[in-house]
């Protein structure tokens, strides 16, 4: 009768507990819970912090290569491609024209190329402890936003210069430069997403997407204005999404450039539809990736 009595106890606490947390799984792969990487901010600075750390950990400079990168490819890029190639700029100063092309496009790189390895780097954390695994993408780039926020302020600094040298360069269109920062950061997120996705069963696009980006970026205007473009060509280089968001980060500076509403949407929509893509992709392969990498 004793342990009856204490059955029925154990029963009714049971039926009286009421738990903090709950972890189920998604019921869709379109499931997003903003509320829950709300809650794990906490988490997302911690991660930034590791990434931002971690990158320049014993370096004799640390964060100066935040300075030194873009300075000495943009001197590479004026002597090779402004003086001895001759390309036109626009009438933009050649080293602001280049850093300025330089500055976002490593954004993208970085945001598209750290993200595509966020299983890999981070399998053996994803195996102990449950936490939203959209955060450490998510993480990325928000660490490589303050990289480029650095790098901003160094081209901001050479703009100056050349203001106070008498060219008219700032212009009424700067309140556009956080738009073209945004749809970036949401196509570098997006095809991190997607290949990272992809790469838990093909280890081997890791290889392609190293040289695969340094490739794209010269289908992109960053060392030519799309102006000596001919109109015939003009179509295909546009049709990668990152042209008309690196002439418009170009035209929000200097106003001068190629600007137009119609590839500017083009560019947010591409953008918008593969952050969709690679966030329903990513919740789908988070679920198994474990067993496969």
């Amino acid at each position: 009768m004793a342990m009856v009595m204490a059955t029925k106890h154990m029963v009714k606490m049971q039926k009286n507990d009421y738990w903090d947390l709950v972890i189920e799984p998604r019921s869709s792969w379109l499931s997003i819970n903003l509320r829950e990487l709300y809650n794990y901010k906490d988490l997302v600075a911690l991660f930034v912090r590791r990434d931002f750390v971690s990158q320049y950990k014993q370096t004799l400079l640390g964060p100066i290569w935040f300075f030194i990168q873009p300075v000495f490819t943009t001197l590479i890029f004026t002597v090779i491609f402004g003086r001895v190639a001759g390309i036109a700029t626009d009438g933009i100063p050649q080293p602001i024209f280049y850093m300025s092309g330089i500055v976002i496009w490593n954004y993208f790189a970085d945001c598209l190329t750290k993200s595509s390895e966020t299983f890999q780097l981070n399998q053996t954390l994803f195996g102990k402890v449950y936490f939203p695994r959209l955060i450490v993408p998510l993480s990325v780039v928000i660490s490589n936003l303050i990289k480029l926020g650095v790098q901003v302020i160094l081209l901001f600094g050479f703009i100056l210069y050349y203001i106070f040298n008498g060219h008219q360069l700032l212009n009424a269109y700067l309140v556009l430069f956080p738009f073209y920062i945004i749809v970036i950061a949401f196509l570098g997120l997006g095809l991190g997403l997607i290949i990272s996705s992809m790469t838990t069963k093909y280890r081997d696009l890791r290889f392609l997407i190293q040289f695969g980006v340094q490739l794209a970026m010269y289908g992109t205007p960053i060392v030519y204005p799309l102006s000596i473009i001919s109109e015939s060509n003009r179509f295909w280089i546009l049709l990668n999404p990152v042209s008309s968001v690196v002439e418009g980060f170009r035209f929000t500076l200097f106003g001068s450039g190629f600007i137009s509403l119609k590839w500017t949407l083009y560019s947010l929509i591409v953008s918008i539809i593969v952050l969709f893509f690679g966030v329903v992709v990513f919740n789908r392969v988070e679920r198994s990736f474990i067993d496969t990498i």
